[in-house]
């Protein structure tokens, strides 16, 4: 059982580390997205938000939370279902709080799963811990 285990967690890890690296030349390396910790069904994702990433009024845009909370979402769905493609079928974000730039932390985690389709929830939060944004997201087979 432990052998069986210890397997599977490193043909997640070079799954992981497969997707790391085709991911840097996307949105996802543009925007500055780096995994802190992942999983099956919990992700932690890390952005530094600087200068690029705010809108004329000096604060992070709403654009780049939105993409965090897909970001991680969206790998945990990769890691879910590794050998399936998936893509986002509708994501709701609440935005709670204004950010001046810094650290930024997304958390994912998986809700529910059917056949066809995976339930997420997201949230951003500073690196105070202030609660940013909070989302929930659909991600169905393709």
């Amino acid at each position: 059982m432990d052998e069986e285990r210890f397997v599977q967690q490193a043909d997640q890890a070079e799954h992981l580390a497969r997707l790391s690296e085709r991911a840097e030349a996307t949105f996802w390396g543009l925007l500055g997205c780096q995994v802190v910790q992942a999983n099956p069904s919990k992700v932690t994702i890390c952005l530094d938000a600087a200068e690029p990433h705010m809108n004329l009024l000096g604060i992070v845009h709403g654009g780049v939370l939105m993409s965090l909370l897909d970001n991680a979402m969206g790998l945990v769905v990769m890691l879910a279902s590794a050998n399936e493609r998936m893509v986002t079928a509708n994501m709701n974000t609440q935005f709670l709080a204004s950010s001046k730039g810094g650290m930024l932390f997304c958390e994912a985690e998986l809700m529910h799963r059917t056949d066809r389709t995976l339930t997420l929830q997201a949230r951003v939060k500073d690196e105070s811990g202030k609660l940013l944004a909070w989302g929930s997201g659909a991600y169905r087979l393709i």
